[in-house]
């Protein structure tokens, strides 16, 4: 008898019409992906500590409130977790958000806004270099994340999710994606980005994350990011 993977929630889940990849059936790669996660995540927090002292500081001269913004957002199997970014917005940039919905430039459940009047200037230029996201580090070592995944919706946009795009949280969501690395800024149909990471999680392989990370290198560097 066949049976149905659940949600959080009970429900009968739209995870079992997924199709995986053979690889994640491999214990090896997959225990080779969260070696990487954990290494990488540990090296990266150590030396970029002397820039995490910087932008918290930027941060905090920048606007009142926190260094970092509490992400609540869903993860592996529509499983609730808190993930950290430095915070590019003004404090009360989710009260906000409502006023704006009818500028969304994202068809579907997520928001989406090209010059967001929410974001400070500081804000504004640690997005353009992504520099907002290195937080996440410490959600890939936790197990929460890894480093290279179908990026978490907020629990507000899953809430909104079909089934179809339910599918994108088969698998650990991760800072990076096929998504990031293919043109972001010019993707406007939510479903294109959900068939993206569908297309990653019926490919993954772990070579396919070694090239999805040094695409995503080229494109921080590149200050691609809004």
């Amino acid at each position: 008898m066949l049976i149905m993977p659940m949600d959080s929630h009970g429900e009968i889940s739209a995870f079992s019409s997924v199709r995986f990849s053979p690889a994640w059936g491999s214990c090896k790669k997959v225990a080779f992906k969260r070696s990487t996660d954990i290494i990488v995540s540990s090296i990266a927090m150590i030396m970029l500590s002397p820039v995490f002292m910087a932008l918290a500081i930027a941060v905090k001269l920048s606007s009142s409130g926190p260094v970092f913004y509490r992400w609540k957002v869903m993860g592996k199997g529509g499983r609730p977790f808190t993930g950290y970014k430095f915070r590019s917005m003004y404090l009360n940039a989710d009260e906000l958000k409502a006023e704006l919905e009818s500028l969304n430039e994202m068809s579907g459940p997520v928001f989406k806004l090209t010059n967001d009047p929410r974001v400070t200037k500081v804000g504004s230029w640690m997005r353009r270099f992504s520099l907002d996201e290195l937080p996440q580090l410490y959600s890939v070592l936790k197990g929460d994340m890894s480093l290279v995944g179908p990026r978490p919706p907020l629990v507000s946009e899953y809430i909104r999710f079909n089934d179809y795009q339910k599918q994108k949280l088969a698998v650990k969501p991760g800072i990076t994606c096929l998504w990031q690395v293919n043109g972001r800024n010019d993707v406007k149909d939510f479903d294109e980005w959900v068939k993206l990471d569908l297309e990653y999680i019926r490919q993954w392989t772990p070579m396919l994350d070694i090239k999805i990370l040094v695409k995503t290198a080229g494109e921080v560097f590149a200050g691609s990011g809004k």
